[in-house]
């Protein structure tokens, strides 16, 4: 952010990136918080008087060689500055964050005009911890999770490089950033998610996230669609099963009377005395009415003669049963 200090050490550190160097490059160093760093120096000046190192704009240290004394400028770093092997190569341990930022060291000598200089860049970086990951909104439609997931570190995000590996498809896949954006149905197989994070001293992962577990909502609507469609299904099911039920009953019973009405009229057609008055074999015939003088009746000269009729039957069977069928008498006058 504009107006912090990493802001203003970024700025200084470019300006004297850009300045003139009069012995090579500028040579970049890392380190870890509580770890030590080394300063490596070889100079081919035979004759040194004297050799300061300086950090960022404060002298560091000052020694002079054969037997010189050693002079470290901050009571704090004492303990913290050593040449091994009797060279000038610094060495700096018990790294803070704060040590990050450009080290200069000038070599003086009576044989040179003027002093070897040397730059250095240090970058001093936290162990990573393990990242964490949230989840963003999810969306849960027709069985599919759709949801981000986010990876951060709480703290040391410094140079750090997200990388995101799926685990569990016919080919694993990698991502690139913090933001992995993730679609999952249910009923698929299942896939695992890590999170890894890196800088130039250490690495770390997340814990396995499982997509069957991230995604739960979405059996649960799924099973919720299952629960709202077979509530719909069912009571038309029913409805159908119980019209179905009564045509079946309507259809049998107008079988079963039209069966009856053939039985009917086979027996009516084998035995057409026992049905001489069923409608289909009921004749009519017209008798002519003349209007003419009844003569009187002569016992002497009338002649009588009994005619029988049938009785209608309803059931043929029960002509084995039915009692004498009493005898209707007409009279008729013979002249």
């Amino acid at each position: 952010m504009a107006g912090s200090p990493t802001c203003f050490t970024f700025i200084y550190i470019l300006w004297q990136l850009t300045g003139s160097t009069a012995s090579g490059s500028v040579k970049e160093l890392v380190g870890s918080i509580g770890g030590a760093v080394t300063f490596p120096l070889k100079s081919e000046v035979k004759q040194v008087d004297s050799i300061v190192w300086t950090f960022n704009t404060t002298t560091l240290v000052t020694i002079q060689p054969e037997g010189g004394p050693m002079i470290v400028t901050q009571n704090r770093n004492k303990e913290r500055v050593h040449f091994p092997d009797g060279g000038y190569s610094l060495k700096l341990s018990k790294l803070k964050k704060n040590d990050s930022g450009i080290y200069n060291v000038e070599i003086y000598s009576s044989s040179l005009q003027d002093p070897f200089t040397r730059k250095y860049v240090l970058r001093v970086y936290e162990h990573l911890s393990k990242p964490k990951v949230t989840m963003g909104l999810q969306s849960n439609k027709n069985g599919t999770c759709v949801t981000n997931l986010t990876c951060r570190m709480e703290h040391g995000e410094e140079d750090v490089i997200y990388t995101w590996k799926a685990l569990g498809q016919a080919v694993n896949e990698s991502h690139n950033g913090s933001i992995l954006p993730i679609s999952w149905r249910w009923g698929e197989s299942d896939m695992t998610f890590i999170c890894t994070v890196r800088n130039p001293v250490s690495s770390n992962s997340s814990s396995p996230i499982l997509a069957r577990k991230l995604c739960e909502g979405a059996a649960d609507d799924s099973d919720s669609s299952m629960v709202l469609l077979c509530l719909l299904l069912v009571p038309l099911l029913l409805s159908l099963f119980v019209l179905g039920l009564f045509l079946w009953f309507l259809k049998r019973e107008t079988q079963e009377e039209s069966i009856e009405e053939k039985k009917r009229a086979d027996i009516c057609r084998e035995t057409p005395n026992i049905c001489p008055y069923s409608g289909e074999n009921t004749e009519y015939d017209t008798i002519p009415y003349t209007n003419r003088t009844i003569p009187m009746e002569d016992a002497a000269n009338t002649l009588y003669s009994t005619v029988e009729i049938p009785k209608k039957i309803e059931n043929p069977h029960s002509l084995l049963t039915m009692p004498d069928t009493p005898r209707l008498f007409a009279y008729e006058n013979v002249i």
